[in-house]
């Protein structure tokens, strides 16, 4: 069973509490808050006014730049203010709020069940397709799709990479998308394979869904979809990280920042990410709406919800029913998700699931000295030191964290999660990572001048 050379951990994938459960449709939220940086790059630059009428579908946000995303109106209705307004973590971001009007969507989106299979479109409108349809990677990283597709100048494409791996504990959006929307998802599997020009496509899945890699197999061999293998992997985390997934299916290893994927001839996408490319490319729509795991082990229902963006993140826990006492909520699961401060805030692009952890799951343990057990080097997947990163963060030495790769981090939590001091490793690499890279671009910048 293939997996990553170096690195991973082994926890409980707790996935029993929602993975049974069917996509159902959200009804649609009276009000909706749109956020105009739901990517990596540039925030969108608004289109639209307090007092103006959108229609579902509708362009809202226009991208800046060529790493940045177009922003659709997930409902049709009036704007009635374009604000900042508190994300899910507290912080200040540019808002468009729009007050539902009924159901009114653009003309030229194609809402039938009707599978539509055949794409003769050449790579280049493919790619137009995909960025004017502002999708973005929905696996968490949410780097626009239109950029990873389009292939620099002397390098070539030679696999494409489904990744269906959610190895991140409690989340099954990705899972349920495999059993209920195969036909839609292999088609957007071809659909890429066309746009990169490549003739073999790997779908990633790790072993611990036997029924999804038996349902996707079976309906390659009844379709005849060509050139398409589905391949299980072995249950490791973070098997489903960018350039642990490239390892397991090809061997090779993605050189340091800041070599792409590319540069070893892959191009990874996420399963939910296929499928919007799909609707995009095959019924026009724009990406409005995802399906989001709402899980706990103590709440009253779990659900995977197809929920419009800009929805309340109250309005799921309102119908999962939150548990009495002490809770702790994550935008996404307990590896690297990021706690959620505001239940007002909506929900976006790159939420593939929201985690209620509750008791003794919602503390942490007590903070103690580094015994240099090393565990934490053993587990990181980067071949990194955590504890001299955190170390190094901690004490804002930016220069020697630059020294020692902490770019490199993928901030998958391995190192906190092994640490018997319960250090809070991932919180001052993250802090490292994120100033390093502000000097390395400041340096260019400069460089430039």
């Amino acid at each position: 069973m293939r997996t990553f050379p170096i690195g991973g951990i082994h926890p409980h994938d707790n996935k029993e509490w929602s993975k049974d459960k069917a996509i159902e449709r959200l009804e649609l939220p009276d009000q909706v808050a749109i956020t105009m940086i739901q990517h990596i790059g540039a925030p969108s630059t608004p289109l639209v006014q307090k007092g103006d009428k959108v229609l579902t579908g509708q362009l809202i946000g226009q991208a800046v730049g060529f790493v940045s995303a177009n922003i659709h109106s997930p409902i049709s209705g009036t704007v009635t203010a374009v604000d900042g307004y508190a994300n899910g973590q507290g912080q200040r971001r540019l808002m468009v709020v729009i007050k539902r009007e009924g159901d009114e969507w653009v003309e030229g989106i194609d809402r039938s069940a009707e599978h539509k299979r055949e794409c003769t479109l050449s790579s280049e409108e493919i790619i137009a397709k995909v960025k004017e349809a502002g999708i973005v990677g929905l696996g968490g990283a949410q780097f626009p799709t239109h950029v990873k597709l389009s292939i620099p100048d002397g390098m070539k494409a030679e696999v494409l990479i489904i990744n269906g791996v959610e190895c991140e504990p409690y989340l099954t959006s990705d899972y349920r998308n495999m059993l209920e929307r195969a036909e839609e998802l292999l088609t957007g599997v071809e659909i890429l394979m066309r746009a990169v020009n490549v003739e073999r496509a790997v779908i990633g899945v790790e072993n611990n869904k036997p029924d999804a890699i038996a349902h996707l197999r079976e309906v390659i061999a009844r379709d005849n979809y060509r050139g398409i293998e589905v391949m299980p992997l072995k249950m490791r985390y973070p098997q489903g990280g960018e350039k642990q997934l490239i390892a397991a299916v090809t061997g090779r290893q993605v050189p340091p920042p800041p070599a792409l994927p590319i540069s070893v001839g892959a191009v990874v996408c996420n399963v939910s990410t296929t499928i919007a490319v799909y609707e995009a490319v095959q019924k026009n729509k724009p990406l409005i709406e995802r399906v989001v795991t709402v899980t706990g082990k103590e709440l009253k229902s779990t659900h995977n919800f197809l929920a419009r963006f800009g929805t309340p993140v109250s309005t799921l826990l309102d119908i999962a029913g939150l548990p009495e006492g002490d809770n702790k909520l994550l935008n996404g699961g307990p590896m690297m998700g990021r706690c959620i401060v505001d239940l007002t805030a909506p929900l976006i692009k790159g939420c593939s699931g929201i985690t209620v952890l509750s008791g003794k799951d919602a503390v942490r343990g007590q903070e103690l000295s580094c015994i240099k057990c090393a565990k934490c080097v053993e587990a990181c997947p980067m071949g990194l030191e955590p504890y001299l990163l955190s170390k190094l963060g901690k004490m804002q030495k930016w220069d020697a964290a630059e020294e020692h790769n902490a770019a490199d981090c993928i901030e998958c939590g391995c190192c906190s999660y092994t640490c018997p001091s319960y250090l809070p490793l991932v919180d001052y690499i993250r802090l490292a990572k994120q100033t390093v890279a502000a000097n390395i671009r400041a340096r260019a910048a400069a460089n430039k001048k």
